[in-house]
């Protein structure tokens, strides 16, 4: 009974070469499979925790991204003035109506350039998400040219600093602040001042409204009440829920490249290994 044990191990022993090599092709099937389940939950974990349970976004009818919705500003109005919004210590209602624009950016020592998310709010839109902590320098100021940019903007795009700018838009836009956002998507963002920004790219409409509910689980309710005005075409989503659901189609890209991949180079495993 030994016998047949000992011949093989003798083999391989043998064709150390051709173990090795059968070993190596064996690990990185188990590699690639890995690394894209860990891809998969990282990009789940990331956009996820960009929302907040509280908060409720208001895009366009029929818009799947932040970057394809459009709010008219009397829609804006009457969004603002909706029961559900909660109030903040001072009064003021905690809503924010938000410019989201791409630009195309130009990494560190390199010739590649990547789309960089500018993000028009407020400091009331700062206050919305909490996760949002500035580490570096200060906020913008309403009314000025002025940006603050997440940490990974500043690490990738020229290890930008505080008293740099940055040009889009045909505008110069200084750097005041720097901040961090908990590894969430917000840290690949620049932020500044709505109004400002939307003058720079002669936009007339806002992407998206969001506000804090005073009963965020109750967004049927909410849906229906801005159903019934005619002038609103509009759907209510948690925030961290539209973010859920950013990551789906990207996730499901993911998944089918790393299981064909994995298909692909387990055939070829299997045939080292038998040849």
């Amino acid at each position: 009974m030994t016998i047949p044990i000992t011949y093989t191990l003798k083999n391989l022993w043998v064709r150390k070469i051709t173990t090795c090599l059968t070993m190596v092709g064996l690990g990185l099937v188990v590699f690639v499979f890995s690394s894209i389940l860990m891809l998969d939950q990282g990009l789940k974990k990331t956009l996820v925790n960009t929302g907040e349970k509280d908060n409720i976004i208001v895009i366009r009818k029929g818009a799947d991204t932040e970057v394809q919705s459009g709010i008219y500003r009397n829609q804006a109005a009457i969004i603002e003035t909706s029961p559900f919004i909660e109030n903040s210590a001072d009064g003021t209602r905690n809503i924010s109506k938000e410019l989201v624009v791409l630009i195309s950016m130009q990494k560190n020592s390199t010739d590649k350039f990547s789309n960089v998310v500018v993000r028009g709010s407020s400091k009331k839109g700062l206050d919305l998400r909490p996760q949002i902590n500035i580490v570096r320098g200060r906020t913008f100021e309403p009314g000025t040219s002025e940006v603050i940019i997440g940490r990974a903007v500043a690490k990738l795009y020229g290890n930008l600093q505080i008293g740099d700018s940055i040009s889009f838009a045909q505008r110069k836009w200084n750097i005041v602040g720097i901040f961090d956002a908990k590894q969430t998507a917000f840290d690949s963002e620049i932020w500044g001042d709505c109004q400002q920004l939307m003058q720079a790219f002669r936009r007339t409409n806002f992407s998206i409204v969001i506000f804090k509910s005073k009963n965020s689980k109750d967004t049927d309710s909410m849906q229906n009440y801005f159903n019934a005005d005619p002038q609103l075409a509009v759907q209510l989503k948690i925030e961290q829920d539209f973010y859920e659901d950013q990551s789906k189609a990207l996730s499901k890209f993911i998944n089918i490249l790393g299981i064909t991949l994995t298909v692909i180079f387990s055939i070829g495993a299997t045939i080292g290994a038998m040849i």
